[in-house]
């Protein structure tokens, strides 16, 4: 009987935990911004994004990659026409959350155990 009462404690505790949201598949495709800081400085990049491939639009200058979907939440993007080796390497991009018009993602070079976050906004469809 001891034994079972933490269990059920144990239970009531995991059920108190709220999963987010992951409706993944609404950013398939369509216009977003994501926003991010450098030195100090918030930039902006917008893209455009297809079932196969996005259109990055960056400090006047854009660049296409292709993107092969793992699953409706995670991807793998790579440019296709890359102007060193560090562009050469692809990205594997997971969306951690959803909102109506939102979604939090990580992201690393793949293969690199470092991940980064960010947040990126749906401009329309």
């Amino acid at each position: 009987m001891k034994k079972i009462i933490p269990f059920f404690l144990l239970l009531g505790l995991v059920s108190c935990f709220e999963t987010p949201a992951r409706e993944c598949k609404d950013f398939k495709t369509g216009k977003f911004k994501f926003e991010h800081e450098i030195d100090g400085v918030v930039k902006s990049t917008t893209f455009t994004r297809t079932e196969n491939q996005e259109i990055d639009f960056y400090e006047g200058k854009s660049d296409t990659s292709s993107i092969r979907w793992i699953n409706d939440c995670e991807y793998i993007i790579q440019k296709i026409n890359p102007k060193n080796m560090a562009e050469k390497k692809a990205v594997s991009i997971k969306i951690l959350s959803t909102t109506k018009d939102s979604y939090m993602f990580e992201f690393n070079v793949v293969g690199s155990p470092e991940k980064q976050t960010g947040t990126v906004t749906k401009i329309n469809d």
